[in-house]
């Protein structure tokens, strides 16, 4: 008798597949769009599943909050949100205030969700162009993106570039960085196991053995590969 699929095991939504948000440090987002304040960061933290460090940052009014940690941030340093504060690193403004060229990061999805966008250690996002009801920025991955000029972001790269230069050396070490994510590894291809295990396992050689394209409405068993395609294959 074979085994639950991955696919099955993870919609199942046992703890082994969720991501452990208890070691977290709490919520990492920009100010709200009504806060206008300076504040001053009072530590730099690492957060347990997440792959930039965090500022701990402490406006007039004693309040505390959680933020992505520029490169370049530290301890001491004051930073500003609101309309008319100065391009300078860790402020945060809306993209209609910043100028072509800057690197932001943290970028709202829509006005006032927080940031969305540009958010891993080492990435940066560029401002382009701007036009009427529209900023222009390009992603890490190089895909030109229009947002709300009333969008907001950080200003300056993430901290904790580099950190893919180094190997984890032991598959131990991988283990234990995946499980904090919610991800196990290792990740085992469906090609490679035994018939009986999953939908493309078994035949000779490494290879599914039948369409990798499957219907929306698959039950979960067969629910794996590409999954109510368009269409497939190079452009």
């Amino acid at each position: 008798m074979g085994k639950r699929i991955r696919a099955q095991r993870l919609g199942k939504g046992s703890p082994t597949y969720r991501a452990k948000s208890w070691r977290k440090l709490g919520e990492v987002k920009l100010p709200p769009a009504e806060k206008e304040a300076e504040a001053v960061v009072i530590d730099i933290l690492h957060d347990s599943g997440r792959s930039a460090p965090v500022a701990r940052i402490r406006y007039g009014d004693k309040e505390e909050r959680l933020v992505l940690a520029p490169e370049g941030l530290k301890v001491g340093d004051k930073i500003m949100c609101g309309i008319s504060v100065p391009i300078k690193l860790g402020n945060t403004l809306s993209l209609a205030e910043i100028p072509e060229g800057t690197p932001l990061h943290n970028i709202e999805s829509r006005p006032g969700d927080g940031g969305r966008f540009v958010r891993a250690s080492g990435t940066h996002g560029i401002l382009i162009a701007h036009d009427i009801g529209r900023a222009t920025v390009q992603l890490p991955s190089g895909e030109i993106r229009d947002f709300n000029p009333r969008c907001r972001a950080t200003v300056g790269v993430v901290a904790g570039g580099g950190r893919l230069e180094k190997p984890f050396v032991k598959a131990g070490k991988r283990y234990h960085a995946m499980l904090a994510r919610g991800k196990p590894y290792p990740h085992v291809r469906g090609v490679a196991m035994n018939v009986v295990d999953h939908p493309f396992g078994g035949g000779r050689g490494k290879h599914a053995g039948r369409p990798k394209t499957v219907g929306r409405g698959a039950p979960p068993g067969q629910k794996v590969g590409l999954i109510a395609a368009k269409r497939t294959g190079k452009r």
